[in-house]
């Protein structure tokens, strides 16, 4: 992929891996528009980086969905590159029943009916243009579960599946679909969670991530991971289980 030249639209792209994502395109010389629910961080990234476009979006209200993609095709007619990023992630507990499960923002209307959705009101307009993409943000939690976090390891790897389907269907319009597969990053995702784990940190911060991300991405790959999520892409069922124990051992 070439990285300069392009017209990227990148949902939660006021924070985190979202934000590193717009900055890296915005710097290597393509229009970034970033779009969040929080109107003061998307004002905070713009200060940030005066030459990002912005809107706010909820996407987990298709309403909002469908207004993003319209007002998309109006205002930017050269988009060829659609960012699924936005998330949530939830540590739900199933031993006390339903109610944290049911409780707070869903985890399946954010992190997967939306990208589901915004990926088809968007192939319309993406169809054609030179260099179109789709990337998907998942997670290495899509291929060894984390037992704590069980909702949003699932959303993850139901936008594996969902990446791997969409690719085969879109090249036939000449759209690649890219999945871009985080290990643990220092964000803001899951604040809670990681408070009752001694605000835990995973010692890899948004910038480095994307860094090496770009690199694979201007490279021409499919799947992007990292780290421990890199191994995870082509490990052998064996190697996800033990993975999954190493990772569960102490839940």
């Amino acid at each position: 992929m070439r990285l300069a030249g392009n017209t990227a639209l990148i949902t939660g792209g006021a924070t985190g891996i979202g934000l590193a994502l717009a900055e890296g395109f915005l710097a290597a010389g393509s229009e970034v528009v970033i779009c969040g629910r929080r109107e003061s961080r998307l004002l905070e990234a713009q200060r940030r980086r005066p030459g990002l476009h912005a809107r706010t979006c909820d996407v987990a209200n298709p309403a909002d969905c469908k207004a993003l993609a319209q007002w998309a095709a109006e205002k930017f007619k050269s988009l060829n590159l659609f960012v699924n990023n936005a998330g949530i992630q939830r540590d739900i507990d199933f031993t006390r029943g339903a109610d944290e499960f049911l409780s707070g923002q869903s985890e399946i209307r954010i992190n997967l009916q939306a990208p589901i959705l915004l990926s088809g009101l968007f192939v319309p307009q993406l169809i054609g243009k030179p260099q179109a993409a789709i990337v998907n943000v998942t997670s290495g939690l899509g291929f060894a579960p984390a037992a704590r976090m069980p909702v949003y390891s699932a959303t993850k790897a139901a936008m594996h599946a969902f990446s791997m389907a969409l690719r085969h269907q879109l090249k036939r319009v000449g759209i690649r679909v890219i999945e871009i597969v985080p290990p643990a990053v220092d964000t803001e995702l899951n604040p809670e969670g990681r408070a009752q784990r001694g605000n835990f940190r995973a010692g890899l911060d948004a910038g480095t991530f994307v860094a090496a991300a770009m690199k694979e991405l201007a490279r021409g790959a499919d799947e992007i991971g990292y780290g421990t999520s890199a191994s995870m892409l082509n490990a052998s069922r064996a190697e996800l289980d033990a993975a999954f124990e190493r990772m569960n051992s102490r839940w």
